[in-house]
């Protein structure tokens, strides 16, 4: 499979801001999430952002590619189909497990870094490329616990990851401050571990912390910490594409704005 295109700076399209996203200056790329999307019924939004040649990126929150249990090939095969039906240069999702044992937890969970447990994403991983027709990214999530007898740090992880599969990494600098916060991990390492190269682009959202614990909540203004994080990303390596996310209290459009801004000020000053 190719490389990444250059996306530019882009923001999550979202039914509840679709005239938003339509309107906003400088949009250079939107992200989908694939699960609420039917590839032979596109919303109307996002075939006016597909006329404009504005690439659109489904992003799944579902496959669970870090649980035991084997991909869901339907949910596979959905991904790929939004994929083609947007022409998407690639798809992704997360580094997580959302199923065990029949039940749904509703929520991204981390998936423990040991190698074992690397066994079976991989595994995973390579099976969704199989039946994938474009890139695989795979994004790191934020984290309120730490599974215990760790192995690898999260960058190691990644890292082995990538080398094992070949896929892209979709980096979330919320998630990396979040971490930070809440478990002490350290994002300057994260970064010096990964594999920079293959980063397909970037994810930049809003949270709020509250009695000492950072809530990623996609749903505040995005913080000058993660911005600094951003800087110190985008200091080491140009990605192809920076994405503002915001999935609730969506705000006015100027201050939308604002925020992609802000994301472009960072970006210019580490040239």
């Amino acid at each position: 499979m190719g490389g990444i295109p250059e996306l530019g700076v882009g923001i999550g399209w979202r039914p509840e801001i679709d005239l938003t996203v339509e309107r906003l200056p400088g949009v250079d790329f939107v992200e989908v999430v694939a699960e609420n999307l039917h590839a032979d019924d596109l919303p109307e939004s996002v075939r006016v952002l597909l006329d404009r040649g504005v690439p659109v990126l489904p992003h799944a929150v579902s496959l669970s590619l870090g649980g035991a249990d084997p991909v869901d090939a339907h949910r596979v095969e959905h991904l790929a189909a939004v994929a083609e039906a947007v022409g998407s240069p690639l798809v992704s999702d997360h580094v997580c497990f959302v199923r065990a044992g029949g039940l749904d937890s509703g929520h991204l969970m981390p998936v423990p870094r040991t190698r074992d447990a690397l066994d079976v994403l991989v595994s995973n991983v390579r099976a969704a490329q199989a039946d994938l027709p474009v890139p695989l990214a795979l994004e790191n999530v934020a984290a309120l616990l730490e599974w215990p007898d760790g192995e690898l740090t999260e960058g190691q992880f990644l890292a082995d990851l990538v080398e094992r599969t070949d896929c892209w990494l979709l980096i979330d600098v919320a998630n990396l401050h979040a971490n930070a916060v809440n478990l002490g991990t350290d994002a300057s390492r994260f970064l010096d571990e990964i594999p920079l190269e293959r980063v397909a682009y970037v994810h930049v959202a809003g949270g709020v912390e509250h009695e000492g614990i950072y809530h990623d909540t996609h749903a505040h203004a995005v913080r000058p910490e993660v911005l600094e994080l951003l800087g110190e990303l985008r200091s080491r390596v140009s990605p192809p594409g920076v994405l503002l996310e915001r999935d609730e209290n969506y705000p006015a459009d100027s201050e939308l704005a604002r925020e992609l801004a802000a994301i472009r000020a960072v970006l210019a000053r580490h040239p």
